[in-house]
């Protein structure tokens, strides 16, 4: 038998004899085509040699926002005399040619490389691209590290760089990084470039083990559960084509972590075929709600939100509570944590002098006026300052900013974040502007969600992949039925035998009584979608004329650049 000893070709490029660049970018956002780039560090290494380092500061071309400054150091006076980007890019790229380049959440840094070489007509670099975030989630296990951060990383691989947001200094932690990875990846019999770049892809040995999970599934609409062998829910998703979806968990596609972790313990494969793709996604819903698997992290606990109550007494008061009663009490939420309600009150009295004490005040007995009387932010009921029908009309006015009219709270709050501003106490001003987010954002959702959770029952229709239609029965805001219509089904006699097999659902108090938040805003969001028709509507649908989604957008757009800059694993930063 002739043995042929393979090419140079076919064994692949040694690791030790690959000269990677390892860099990292600091830019003023989270977005290409509205940030710039701050500072550039990159270090070159061979077989664990350091061969080379750049970097440079660089002129953005305009103030670098303050949370940014705070997050990396970087100030404006730091750039003033620094490069522009078109003066720097060609030594970059030069000093990356030939390179596989390496970074740590490397969508993003790439990203920015592009966006300057497309703005200043260079071609983009070729360059292969190795992501130590896709690395790490491979090789280590959860029990090793709890996340994929730079900083984890460097601790555990005991890197001398500690990572702070710096180019230079992110970078060379990234090469320990590294190093420790490869050295890991040698035991998964990983030593040359091309197994390295298709380790990190591959699926694993006990996603290849589990793909005949799948074979029972059907090609479907519907609602999956993975399952261990006592029968415990682990993960629940949804899909329009069951089938292709559970196939793809034992693919290479699939990298998460958890996911993959999940996967080691499924058992089995449990489905429901659902009628229509929103029914999917609304059993999704109830289901994770009702079970909590483990592997889900949204929608686990729609039970735990708040609500900020204007209590229903002779002197209301804004109160943080749990639940919503049919009290007669008025409403606002619901929030997802106490911090964000609190944030609400706050700004409601900015504009509304309630009282701001906890006890329950008598018409008859009097006690004496707090420092919140002297500072003129409240009446002081209590001591029998302000009459009833006075302080009524006060508590009337926090009704309707709560309710339908967010025009007092929004004028308030904005004259004051103006005018600290003016007087450069932008601290302040960033508080002011948090607490108003949070009010406007919560009325704004309750009052979308009221819209349609007052409708007794609303019909509504989807066109149909095959030429039929996807009709849906809403009422008070939860999903009461669905089915397809076929093409060339008379609608009326279909439209009536669905009606009366809808599940019944009675009226409550407050927005999410029949449904939980998500579930509304799912058939909301279908709802808004092109193409929907409504086929029938049992009152109005309607929103405030002076509500709180007229000024959203405007709140939505101050926060952009706050939440849109990835951290280094990933996730948006705060």
């Amino acid at each position: 038998m002739e043995v042929v000893q393979g090419t140079l070709d076919e064994l692949g490029t040694p690791l030790s004899q690959v000269t990677f660049v390892v860099f990292d970018l600091e830019t003023t956002g989270g977005s290409p085509a509205e940030h710039m780039i701050t500072e550039i560090g990159a270090v070159k290494v061979r077989a664990g040699e350091v061969l080379g380092e750049f970097s440079t500061l660089v002129d953005p071309g305009g103030p670098i926002p303050p949370f940014i400054s705070v997050l990396t150091g970087i100030t404006d006076a730091m750039v003033v005399a620094a490069p522009r980007i078109e003066a720097v890019l060609p030594s970059f790229l030069e000093f990356i040619g030939g390179s596989v380049l390496v970074a740590h959440n490397a969508g993003f840094d790439t990203r920015f490389v592009k966006a300057a070489c497309a703005a200043h007509g260079y071609p983009p670099p070729a360059n292969p691209v190795v992501d130590t975030v896709d690395l790490a989630r491979r090789v280590l296990t959860r029990d090793e590290v709890p996340n994929a951060k730079l900083g984890t990383l460097a601790r555990f691989f005991h890197s001398p760089a500690d990572p702070c947001h710096r180019a230079l200094e992110d970078a060379r932690a990234t090469v320990h990084v590294l190093h420790g990875l490869i050295e890991r990846a040698g035991s998964f019999q990983v030593h040359t470039l091309e197994e390295l770049k298709s380790f990190v892809r591959a699926p694993t040995p006990e996603q290849q083990k589990k793909r005949h999970l799948a074979e029972s599934v059907p090609h479907a609409p519907g609602v999956y559960m993975f399952e261990d062998e006592r029968g415990e829910v682990l993960y629940i998703g949804k899909s329009t084509n069951l089938r292709n979806r559970v196939r793809s968990y034992f693919t290479a596609s699939e990298t998460r972590p958890r996911i993959r972790e999940m996967i080691g313990i499924a058992d089995r494969v449990r489905h429901v075929v659902c009628a229509t793709g929103l029914e999917a996604e609304v059993r999704e819903l109830r289901l994770i709600g009702g079970a909590k698997p483990r592997y889900n992290r949204r929608s686990r606990f729609p039970e735990k939100v708040v609500w900020l109550k204007l209590t229903d007494e002779p002197f209301p008061r804004l109160s943080i509570v749990r639940e919503v009663r049919d009290d007669g009490a008025a409403y606002l939420g619901p929030f997802g944590n106490t911090r964000t309600a609190d944030e609400a009150r706050i700004a409601l009295h900015e504009a509304v002098p309630l009282r701001q004490c906890t006890q329950r005040l008598s018409l008859t007995t009097r006690t004496p006026a707090c420092v919140l009387h002297e500072m003129g932010r409240c009446g002081a009921p209590c001591a029998g300052k302000e009459t009833p029908a006075d302080y009524a009309l006060h508590a009337e006015a926090a009704r309707r900013a709560m309710l339908t009219d967010v025009t007092l709270v929004y004028t308030a709050l904005s004259a004051r974040m103006e005018r600290l501003s003016v007087e450069q106490r932008y601290e302040e001003a960033s508080l002011d502007r948090d607490r108003l987010a949070a009010y406007v954002r919560a009325a704004a959702r309750m009052q979308r969600l009221s819209s349609l959770t007052r409708i007794p029952q609303m019909v509504a229709a989807s066109p149909a992949f095959d030429g039929g239609w996807d009709i849906h029965v809403i009422r008070y805001g939860r999903l009461a039925a669905a089915a397809v219509m076929g093409r060339g089904v008379h609608p009326t006699p279909f439209v009536e035998s669905l009606v009366a097999r809808a599940e019944t659902v009675l009226p409550g108090a407050g927005p999410t009584h029949a449904a939980t938040a998500e579930e509304t805003e799912c058939i909301l969001r279908w709802l808004e979608s092109p193409g929907i028709r409504l086929v029938e509507v049992d009152g109005e649908w309607a929103l405030p004329v002076h509500g709180a989604g007229q000024h959203k957008a405007r709140i939505d757009l101050a926060y952009r650049g706050l939440d849109h800059r990835p951290s280094r694993e990933g996730r948006p930063l705060r």
